[in-house]
């Protein structure tokens, strides 16, 4: 028999709603993604935004495999056989 286990997408939707945490950085990800966006609509950055938009993506980055993470820890725990 094999086992079945929820599906990647299932699981972000459920954690984003029941687990306060995953909710949390699932916002501050999207946050920084916005952040990213507009720098990146810019035609020239400065040194200092250089800077920043290279921080952000390193640290939307470390909150996409958090919250990868996370997805892999429920659908390991809610499997069905």
């Amino acid at each position: 028999m094999s086992s079945v286990s929820v599906s990647f997408e299932d699981a972000r939707e459920i954690l984003k709603n029941e687990n306060e945490e995953f909710a949390r950085i699932d916002k501050k990800h999207r946050e920084l993604d916005e952040r990213i966006a507009h720098l990146e609509e810019q035609r020239f950055l400065s040194p200092e935004e250089e800077v920043e938009e290279k921080q952000l993506k390193k640290d939307k980055l470390r909150l996409k495999d958090l919250m990868a993470e996370m997805i892999e820890q429920y659908q390991a725990s809610h499997k069905t056989t």
